[in-house]
C-alpha cells in the first residue's frame, strides 16, 4: 500500500456511471463482448470523431496487430516510424516479418520529423506509422501527402491521441486505419482496451474477420450468410463486454474529463512559470493547429544527468515522477534487427525528459508540492 504522503504517478479513476454500466451489463448477459455497451462504445466514437467504422478492442497493441495484417506485409517489408514509442509499434509490424525503419523526431513536439520521412522510404516501404505523442498531432497533411505520393498505408498510432485534433480533425481519423488505447494510464480507461478506427473502406470487411477469430461471424449476424466458417487469418480481437461497459461511462463523459486535465495542465504550467526561460527546462511544445487532449504533463530538463538527479531527488520526496520510453533502436531487441539509425534528437530528448504525475483526481496541493520540489532543485542546480 501507498504511504498517505505519497504522490503516485498515475492513479485509475471513476468519473460517471461506470460502475452501473457494469452491473447492467451483468444483467444484459453477453458478457464475451460485442454486446450492448461494445457495440454503443463504437457508435459514439464513430459519431464523436466522424471515424466511418471502430471496432473495439482488447489493447491498443491489439489494434496496431490488427492494422499491421490489414498492411499483408511479406518478410523484408518496411515500415517507417519513430523509434521514441512503445514497443508495440514496431512489434506489431515485425511480428509480420516487416522491417522497422526509424526516423528521427522533432525538437518541439518529439513527434516523427515529417522533413526526415520521405528520404528514408525505398522499394521495400509499405507503410508509415506515425505516433502522436502525448495528445499532439504529428503533421498529417505533410505526411498524408507522401503517404499519398509514394502509394503508402498510413497508420496512426493514436494510443495517447484519444479526443486530440490536427486541424479540427480527431487524431485516428486521418490514416488509413487509426489506434486507439484504453489503457489505465490513458484518458479514458476501462483498464485494458483499444479501438481499430477504419478510414479506408477497402480494409473494413477483412478487419472484421480478424477481429473475430478470423470468421465470418459478423455476416451472419447481419444476416448476410446462413452460417459462419474459418475464411482467413485472425485472433481473438474482441474485448470483455464488462471493459466495454465501464468504459462507455467514461466516453460520455469525454468532454468533462478533457476540461479538467485542461485544467490540471493549466496549473502545472502557472505554478513552474519560475523556471520558463531556464537554459535547463522547458516544456513540449503544442502547435497553433493542434488541438491537444493533455494526455501528460512532462518536462525537459537539458541534459540526461541533471534529469536522472531531479528523479531521484522527486523520488526522496515521495513523488512519483518517471521517465518516458527506452527508444526502441537502443532496446536488447531492437539491436538485434540489425536496424542502426542516426537518430541525434531522439537520443538526446529520450534522456532529458521527465514526466510528472498526472491523472484526474491529482489534487492542487500535491501539484504545489511537486512544482515546489521541481523549482527548488532546479534553481539549485542552476545557482551552483
Amino acid at each position: 500500500m501507498m504511504p498517505d504522503n505519497e504522490i503516485p504517478f498515475n492513479k485509475p479513476f471513476i468519473a460517471g456511471k461506470e460502475l452501473y454500466y457494469v452491473a447492467q451489463a451483468v444483467t444484459k448477459g453477453n458478457l464475451s463482448g460485442d454486446g450492448f455497451y461494445t457495440q454503443a462504445c463504437c457508435r459514439l466514437l464513430e459519431e464523436t470523431f466522424n471515424i466511418p467504422k471502430v471496432l473495439l478492442t482488447p489493447s491498443c497493441t491489439a489494434s496496431l496487430e490488427m492494422a499491421a495484417i490489414l498492411c499483408e506485409l511479406k518478410e523484408g517489408d518496411e515500415v517507417i516510424m519513430p523509434s521514441y514509442t512503445f514497443v508495440s509499434t514496431a512489434s506489431a509490424f515485425v511480428r509480420e516479418g516487416a522491417r522497422p525503419i526509424f526516423v528521427d523526431i522533432r525538437e518541439d513536439t518529439l513527434n516523427i520529423d515529417e522533413n526526415l520521412i520521405e528520404q528514408a522510404i525505398t522499394e521495400k516501404t509499405k507503410a508509415i506509422c506515425v505516433v502522436h505523442y502525448a495528445g499532439v498531432a504529428c503533421e498529417m497533411d505533410r505526411i498524408c501527402e507522401i503517404a499519398r505520393k509514394h502509394n503508402l498505408i498510413l497508420i496512426e498510432d493514436a494510443a495517447q491521441g484519444v479526443n486530440a485534433f490536427y486541424k479540427g480533425r480527431a487524431l485516428g481519423s486521418i490514416g488509413d486505419l487509426g489506434c486507439y488505447s484504453f489503457h489505465e494510464t490513458k484518458n479514458f480507461i476501462c483498464g485494458e482496451g483499444g479501438a481499430l478506427c477504419i478510414n479506408n473502406e477497402r480494409f473494413r470487411e477483412r478487419a472484421e474477420i480478424i477481429r473475430d477469430k478470423g470468421t465470418n461471424r459478423q455476416k451472419f449476424f447481419r444476416g448476410q450468410v446462413d452460417k459462419y466458417s474459418w475464411v482467413d487469418i485472425g485472433s481473438s480481437y474482441v474485448p470483455s463486454e464488462l471493459c466495454a461497459a465501464f468504459l462507455f461511462g467514461q466516453l460520455e463523459l469525454l468532454e468533462s474529463i478533457t476540461n479538467k486535465r485542461r485544467t490540471l495542465h493549466e496549473s502545472y504550467q502557472h505554478l513552474l512559470k519560475p523556471l520558463i526561460g531556464c537554459e535547463t527546462f522547458r516544456i513540449p511544445a503544442v502547435p497553433i493547429h493542434c488541438q491537444s487532449n493533455f494526455h501528460m504533463f512532462a518536462v525537459l530538463l537539458g541534459s540526461s544527468e541533471l534529469r536522472n538527479r531531479v528523479l531521484e531527488y522527486l523520488q526522496k520526496k515521495q513523488i512519483n515522477a518517471v521517465f518516458h520510453y527506452i527508444p526502441l533502436h537502443k532496446s536488447e531487441y531492437g539491436r538485434s534487427l540489425n536496424v542502426m539509425p542516426s537518430l541525434p534528437v531522439t537520443e538526446k530528448l529520450a534522456g532529458e525528459l521527465l514526466r510528472l504525475p498526472f491523472y484526474y483526481d491529482l489534487t492542487l496541493a500535491s501539484q504545489q508540492a511537486i512544482s515546489t520540489c521541481l523549482t527548488e532543485f532546479i534553481e539549485a542546480c542552476t545557482n551552483d
